[in-house]
C-alpha cells in the first residue's frame, strides 16, 4: 500500500486517525487513509488564510504559471494517479486515465482566462469601472463519482482568482486528491492549498467556519441543502452542483439501431454515476419496441468487471450505501415495469450490478421520478412531443436534458422548453471547461466552468469616479 499525507500548511502529515479505502471492485482495502480531526481543519483554514494577502496579491500571470506547473506534474503522475482512481472509484483504467489527463487539460484552460477592469461608463461626468477581486478562504468538497475532474471545477479558477483552498475530497475515493497534494506541496507557497480527508464527519464545521468565505460543493441536494443552510449565518458565498434526473426524449424520425449506441452511452457511463447522465429515457411510440430491444442488446452485451482488468467497459458501483440503493429501486421497478436486461447482480465479490432496462414503466414509479445513479435506465413510452417535454419538466431537479430528432428544428424548438441548465440535441453530458454549467431548481446554485464559473470565485467590486 502507498504512503499517503494530509496537505496542512505545505506539510504533509498524518492524521488524528486512519481508516481503510476500500476497492470497490473486489471489497478489499486498498489503501489505509489518514483522516483529519477536527482541529486539523482548523489548522488547514487558518494556514489558507494566513497564505491569501501573498498569494492574492501578484499579477495573475504568476498565478497563472502555478497552475500550469500543476497540470505538468498531474500529466508526469498521470499513470500512477489513474491507477489510485481505479482501485478507489471503480471505473475502468481506460476511463480513469482520460480522467487525470482531462484533469489537467482544466487547469491549463483556465491560465488562458483573465480578470480584466471593465468599464461600464466613461462619459463627460464619470467614470465607472468593474474590478473582479478574490473572496479568500474557500472550501470545495467533492464528491466520489469523479474525484480529479469535479475537483478541477473548483481548484483551477479558485486559485487563479487569488483565493486559497481548503479541499475535501469524499470519505469513500480520496487517494488521488492525497496524491495530487504530494504534487502541489513543491508547487504552491504553503498554505496555498489544503487537503484534509475526513470519515465524513468534518463537512458542516467546514461550511459554517467563520473564516471560510465561500463553499463550492457537487453533491446530492439533500446534503446541498445542508451545506446552504450551514453557510447561511454568515451569508457566505455557496456554489451547488447538486442531483439531476436528466430526460432524453427519442422522436419518432430517429432510427433506434444508429442512435442506440449514443443514449446507452449516455446512460451507463461510470455505471451510470454521473449527475448529468440520462437517467429516464422518452422514446416515441413508433420506435419504443426497436429502440427497448436496442438497449437490451448492449445490456446485455456489455462487460462489467474489475476496472484494472484489459476489456472491462463498466465497473462496480462506489460504495455499498450506493449498491444498496439502487438494488433497492431495481426491485421496486420490477413491480412497475418489466426488466428486459440485466436486473441481477454477479456472484462475485464487488459492488457490481449489470447494466439494466427497463420498459413498460412510467411517470410516478420510484425509478422514473427518484435519481438512481447506476446502471440502471427506465424507458418510457410517449406519443406526443410536447407532452413528453411537460413530462420531463415535471420533476424537481434541473440539470440537464436532451432532446434527439433528425429535424433540427424541432428538436431546438423542444429544447428551449426544457426546464434545465443544459440541454443537448442529438447527444447527452457534453462538459467542457469553456462551456458553462449549472442547475436549475433542486439541481443547484450557482455557475461552474467557463468566464462565469471564474466570476463566482471573485467580489465584484464597483469603482464610480467622479470627473
Amino acid at each position: 500500500m502507498s504512503d499517503f499525507k494530509l496537505l496542512i500548511n505545505g506539510k504533509l502529515v498524518d492524521g488524528a486517525r486512519t481508516s481503510n479505502v476500500v476497492n470497490p471492485a473486489t471489497e478489499e482495502p486498498v489503501a489505509a487513509c489518514p483522516r483529519a480531526s477536527e482541529a486539523q481543519l482548523n489548522e488547514a483554514v487558518a494556514a489558507a488564510k494566513s497564505a491569501f494577502p501573498a498569494w492574492s496579491a501578484p499579477p495573475l500571470d504568476e498565478r497563472k504559471k502555478a497552475l500550469n506547473a500543476i497540470a505538468d506534474g498531474i500529466e508526469a503522475n498521470g499513470a500512477e494517479l489513474a491507477r489510485h482512481l481505479t482501485q478507489e472509484q471503480g471505473k475502468p483504467i481506460g476511463d480513469a486515465t482520460g480522467e487525470v489527463y482531462g484533469t489537467a487539460a482544466f487547469f491549463r484552460y483556465f491560465t488562458m482566462l483573465d480578470l480584466p477592469v471593465k468599464i461600464i461608463e466613461d462619459s463627460e461626468g464619470k467614470k465607472v469601472e468593474a474590478h473582479r477581486r478574490p473572496l479568500g478562504v474557500i472550501g470545495a468538497i467533492v464528491p466520489w463519482n469523479f474525484p480529479m475532474i469535479l475537483m478541477a471545477f473548483k481548484l483551477p479558477p479558485a486559485l487563479l482568482a487569488g483565493n486559497t483552498v481548503v479541499l475535501k475530497p469524499a470519505p469513500t475515493t480520496p487517494l488521488t486528491s492525497l496524491k495530487l497534494g504530494e504534487l502541489i506541496k513543491d508547487i504552491l507557497p504553503a498554505g496555498v492549498v489544503n487537503i484534509v480527508a475526513d470519515e465524513n464527519d468534518l463537512g458542516a464545521a467546514l461550511t459554517a467556519h467563520p473564516d471560510v468565505r465561500k463553499i463550492s460543493f457537487t453533491g446530492s441536494t439533500a446534503t446541498g441543502q445542508k451545506v446552504m443552510a450551514g453557510a447561511a449565518g454568515l451569508l457566505k458565498r455557496i456554489t451547488l452542483e447538486l442531483g439531476g434526473n436528466d430526460a432524453g426524449i427519442v422522436l419518432g424520425d430517429v432510427n433506434p439501431k444508429e442512435a442506440a449506441p449514443k443514449l446507452f452511452q449516455s446512460a451507463f457511463q461510470n455505471s451510470g454515476q454521473v449527475c448529468i447522465a440520462m437517467k429516464r429515457l422518452y422514446v416515441h411510440e413508433s420506435i419504443y419496441d426497436e429502440m427497448c430491444n436496442e438497449l437490451a442488446e448492449l445490456a446485455n452485451n456489455a462487460v462489467i468487471g474489475d476496472g484494472l482488468k484489459q476489456g472491462t467497459q463498466l465497473g462496480p458501483l462506489q460504495n455499498k450505501m450506493q449498491f444498496d440503493k439502487v438494488k433497492e429501486l431495481i426491485e421496486d421497478a420490477r413491480k412497475t415495469g418489466k426488466i428486459i436486461a440485466g436486473g441481477d447482480t454477479p456472484e462475485e465479490k464487488g459492488y457490481f450490478i449489470r447494466p439494466t432496462i427497463v420498459r413498460d414503466i412510467t411517470d410516478g414509479s420510484r425509478l422514473v421520478d427518484e435519481e438512481q445513479f447506476g446502471p440502471v435506465l427506465p424507458v418510457i413510452k410517449y406519443s406526443d412531443a410536447d407532452d413528453a417535454v411537460a413530462r420531463a419538466n415535471a420533476s424537481p431537479y434541473g440539470l440537464g436534458g436532451s432532446i434527439w430528432s433528425n429535424d433540427k428544428d424541432k428538436a431546438y424548438e423542444l429544447a428551449t422548453k426544457m426546464e434545465s441548465g443544459s440541454v443537448w440535441i442529438n447527444k447527452h453530458a457534453d462538459l467542457a471547461p469553456n462551456i458553462p454549467f449549472g442547475g436549475a431548481r433542486f439541481s443547484g446554485l450557482g455557475t461552474e466552468l467557463g468566464e462565469e464559473g471564474l466570476a463566482e470565485f471573485t467580489q465584484l467590486k464597483i469603482i464610480n469616479m467622479a470627473k
